[in-house]
């Protein structure tokens, strides 16, 4: 186990680097960011002290050693829009983040789960035929298509949900459902196909010969075994939401997130926030792909960390 832990450690130090140098040096093909924060009525003089002031007048290396330096003094760098650190314009977006990302993963895999057992299970009747056509139908929806279709529908046309904004427990719905529609539908199929997997294999016949109930064979036994292909599934699902998925549904509920943050960050080039973004949500990505590796050991007692 320590020996795994050790080795990930160091693959995630190594994509950890890769991705800092990367952030850094996308945002500094993007333009100068004083041109877009300034506006017209800059003159030459104050540009240049601008450019001055934010050290963009130092080569690409230097700027590079010092946007390291920024990782140690907890600042990460001032905003270029909002005149403060970023670790400060950055908190405040994490919470909101993790509390949208949170709801949609529970929603995910509250309803996806026993959905793909069931349809497993009644796979020759119409309950698993129903379940794998909406299963179907929410997987080739995009989740931009499903919010607008949402607020045309709920907000405008019933009147009966917020749009904008996090301020109450209604703000959640339309976003959580947005996020986790194509989640549900893609973990629902692959719940089902892992369940097929193990419904006929020898063992469950034997436990159904050891006389335990039908409840206990599929959870106890074949939800287990299917569990590290499921387990798959949510990792990748939950790094994708972490990494992208939140981004276009911020943006459309004007969710104050860190996706929304991203967004308003390119637009303007506001370099430091940016890359501190794209950094914290790639430190999620590696975070989440870990537990995931670390989760199998748990689900399939067969699996040796140490051999990993």
């Amino acid at each position: 186990m320590l020996s795994y832990i050790a080795r990930a450690a160091a693959r995630i130090l190594l994509t950890f680097l890769v991705v800092i140098t990367l952030a850094f040096a996308a945002t500094r093909l993007s333009g100068n960011p004083i041109d877009y924060i300034a506006g017209q009525g800059l003159t030459q003089e104050d540009r240049a002290l601008l450019i001055r002031y934010y050290g963009l007048d130092r080569s690409v290396a230097e700027q590079y050693l010092a946007f390291l330096k920024s990782f140690f003094d907890g600042e990460f760098g001032l905003s270029y829009v909002e005149r403060r650190p970023v670790s400060v314009v950055v908190a405040e977006r994490i919470w909101p983040s993790l509390q949208l990302l949170l709801s949609s993963v529970a929603l995910t895999l509250a309803l996806s789960i026993p959905l793909g057992v069931l349809a497993a299970i009644w796979r020759n009747s119409w309950v698993g035929s129903a379940i794998m056509s909406f299963a179907f139908l929410f997987y080739a929806v995009p989740n931009f298509v499903l919010a607008t279709f949402m607020i045309l529908v709920f907000a405008y046309w019933l009147n009966w949900l917020p749009v904008v904004g996090n301020g109450s427990w209604a703000h959640f719905i339309m976003p959580t459902i947005a996020m986790s529609g194509i989640l549900i539908a893609g973990l629902t199929r692959f719940t089902r196909n892992a369940m097929l997997d193990v419904l006929g294999q020898d063992f469950m016949r034997t436990a159904r010969a050891k006389g335990l109930t039908e409840t206990e064979v599929i959870f106890r036994h074949g939800l287990r075994n299917a569990s590290i292909t499921i387990l798959s599934v949510i990792g990748l699902q939950v790094a994708g939401l972490a990494a992208a998925g939140s981004v276009v549904v911020e943006s459309i509920f004007s969710w104050p997130g860190i996706g929304e943050l991203l967004v308003r960050s390119a637009i303007l080039r506001d370099y430091p926030v940016l890359q501190f973004g794209v950094i914290a949500v790639s430190a999620a990505v590696l975070l989440i792909n870990v537990l995931v590796d670390i989760a199998y050991g748990f689900a399939d007692p067969r699996i040796r960390f140490g051999k990993a």
